[in-house]
Parts: C-alpha cells; sequence; structure tokens
C-alpha cells in the first residue's frame, strides 16, 4: 500500500469514527470505540508499523498525519466519557418537595409502664431514689431480716460476684457486708436510704434485678420493680392500704375491686399481697386468672423492726410500711400480655403496638 492509499484509508477511518462516536451511546461503547481505532490491533497501529519500510521523507509526512488523527481520536473519546461523567445518574432532586420523615423511635412498654406506675405515687409525695445495681449481702439481705439459710441466699437463687473471675476491678468480699452479687430486689436502696437519712422518708425506687430464674412464660433472669417505702413516727396499716388503693384506682380505673390477704416476709410484719379482680372476666374466673377471679398484682407490709435495727432506727419511735411490685407482671395484666420473653426480644412488630 503506497503513501496515497494510506492517506485515503486514513480519511475513511476518520468519517467511520465520527458515525461510530455519534452513535455510542454508554461509557462501554465508548471502550468498545477505544479498543477498535487506538488499540494494538487498530488500523492506526498497523498503518505504524508500516512507516518503517518507506522512504524517510514519506515517512515523516505520514506519520504526522497518523499522529494527527490519533490524537484527534484520543480527545473526542475523552470529551464524550466527560459528557457521560456529568451526566446525572437520576432524575434531579425538587427540593420544594416536602421530605420524608424519619420513623421516630418510642419508649419501651417497661419503661412506659414504670413511669405510670411512678406518676401515680410521686403526687402522694414520694421522692423517686435510685441505686446500684452491684450491691452485697448485708443491703441485699441480713439488713432485710433474711437468715443466713434462707433458701434465696443459694448460689442458685442469686448471682453472687466472684472476684476471681472479674481480675483486679472486682468486688471483694467484705467481712461485715458480705459477699457481691446482682440484687434480687430494690429493696437494698431502701437500706442505703435509710443508712444515710433520718426519718420520716416517703421513697420510691424503680429498677432492674436479677434472679436465675429459668426463662419462660412468666420468669426472666432479668426484670423491673418499683418499691416504696414510708418511715415517720405514726404511719400504720390503715395508711398502707390507703396509698395502694389509691394507686390502683389510678393504675387500673376506680371501678377496680381489690383485697389484702395475709402472707409472710421476713422485712415486713404482718405482711400481706394484694390482688386485683380479674379485668376479664369481673372477678367470676377464667383462663386469665386460673378461674380464681382475681390477680396478684403486689406484695406489702409494716416494716419488721429488725430492720429498723439494721439501719440504726429505733423501732419504738419510727414505725412504717413498704411494698413492692414487677413491673412487667403489670405491663402483661394491663396489656393482656401472655408472655414476658416479648419484652425482650426487641421484635417490632409487637413493641410498635405500644
Amino acid at each position: 500500500m503506497d503513501t496515497e492509499q494510506i492517506r485515503h484509508s486514513l480519511t475513511e477511518l476518520g468519517g467511520t469514527f465520527a458515525q461510530e462516536l455519534a452513535q455510542a451511546g454508554s461509557r462501554q461503547a465508548l471502550e468498545q470505540l477505544r479498543v477498535k481505532y487506538l488499540g494494538r490491533k487498530s488500523p492506526l497501529s498497523v498503518h505504524l508499523k508500516r512507516l518503517g519500510s518507506l522512504p524517510a521523507e514519506e515517512r515523516a509526512l505520514l506519520g504526522k498525519d497518523l499522529n494527527i488523527l490519533k490524537v484527534s481520536f484520543e480527545n473526542r473519546l475523552a470529551e464524550a466519557q466527560q459528557r457521560f461523567s456529568e451526566r446525572p445518574a437520576q432524575p434531579p432532586v425538587d427540593v420544594t418537595l416536602p421530605g420524608a420523615p424519619p420513623p421516630m423511635g418510642r419508649l419501651h412498654p417497661v419503661t412506659q409502664t414504670m413511669q405510670e406506675i411512678v406518676a401515680c405515687f410521686v403526687p402522694m409525695g414520694f421522692e423517686v431514689v435510685e441505686g446500684p445495681e452491684l450491691d452485697n449481702e448485708f443491703n441485699n439481705f441480713d439488713a432485710l431480716n433474711i437468715p443466713r439459710d434462707h433458701p434465696s441466699r443459694e448460689n442458685f437463687d442469686t448471682f453472687f460476684i466472684d472476684p476471681a473471675s472479674g481480675g483486679a476491678g472486682a468486688p471483694r468480699p467484705d467481712p461485715k457486708l458480705g459477699r457481691p452479687l446482682l440484687r434480687s430486689h430494690t429493696s437494698p436502696v431502701q437500706i442505703r436510704v435509710m443508712r444515710s437519712r433520718k426519718p420520716p422518708l416517703r421513697i420510691l425506687v424503680p429498677g432492674r434485678v436479677y434472679r436465675p430464674d429459668p426463662l419462660d412464660a412468666s420468669h426472666s433472669f432479668m426484670f423491673h420493680q418499683v418499691e416504696g417505702l414510708m418511715v415517720d413516727d405514726r404511719a400504720n396499716f390503715a395508711d398502707l392500704k390507703g396509698v395502694l388503693g389509691l394507686f390502683i384506682e389510678r393504675l387500673f380505673g376506680p371501678s377496680t375491686k381489690t383485697r389484702f390477704r395475709p402472707h409472710f416476709f421476713p422485712f415486713t410484719e404482718p405482711s400481706a399481697e394484694v390482688d386485683i379482680a380479674c379485668a376479664g372476666c369481673g372477678g367470676r374466673g377464667c383462663t386469665t386468672c386460673g378461674r380464681k377471679g382475681w390477680l396478684e398484682i403486689l406484695g406489702c407490709g409494716m416494716v419488721h423492726p429488725n430492720v429498723f435495727k439494721a439501719v440504726g432506727y429505733d423501732p419504738r419511735k419510727v414505725q412504717g410500711f413498704a411494698f413492692g411490685l414487677g413491673v412487667e407482671r403489670i405491663a402483661m395484666l394491663k396489656h393482656g400480655i401472655r408472655d414476658i420473653r416479648l419484652f425482650f426480644e426487641n421484635d417490632l412488630r409487637f413493641l410498635e403496638q405500644f
């Protein structure tokens, strides 16, 4: 092929390139054009390899034409790539449209119930107090008149902390306070408050507690309690019934029937369990209440004199009452929930109902 034929071929090549470039509709098509017209097997590369066989004068002129065409192809391909880069992948955003609101969170049903319970007692003058979940045997058992041979003080019924498993920072047993443990009720906070303050007292203690119970529909190794304590020189059982009666009326409605049943707690004497009439059957008996017509909601009683002695109070000069209830238990009764595990599975299909 002589010089004139090569020049004619280059003119046709430029026209073909222009047509195919105009039809290229994607970055992939542009890449195929680059390989076809600038690759190692392209007509330009073939002509460049033939330059060595041409006379020096013709080689210089034809080499110049080949380089001009090559640079033209490269520049036009680059311009086309730039246009694709500047082209938006999606239609432009209309900033005048109202935005989609992000999903809003809400309080957990246990937290909601705890706040409802607290809201019933605060207007009656109760102060909300919190304390550590990691405590000791004295506050959790001894000061509450729970004897050392009581089953609740066994390892299978309380989470005792093993100092050897916690390293240098783990709590150590104290000769006076006993072994460290995860509190099994919120009563240790009442002990802490009485040891640090003088009567009169009217406190409410909400919080998490821990017991190694097997997980089933009505038990969990972690749950929540709200306990109350009132101490002065004249608080009596009639006051206790009045406070709890008003609480139940505010939480479950003014028509709710209640009853007090004698019971035993080491830290109160006399003691009682408080039941409410089953809302599902009106007290007639159904599967919800076990055919009894009543549902147990809390325990209560007059503070035992030994508890006052343990915290440095004179039981001849002060008296008071205490009560405690499980928050999950109340939430289950209010909302007709039959499995405590639903509260802790983080299933949004359940939680979003509250």
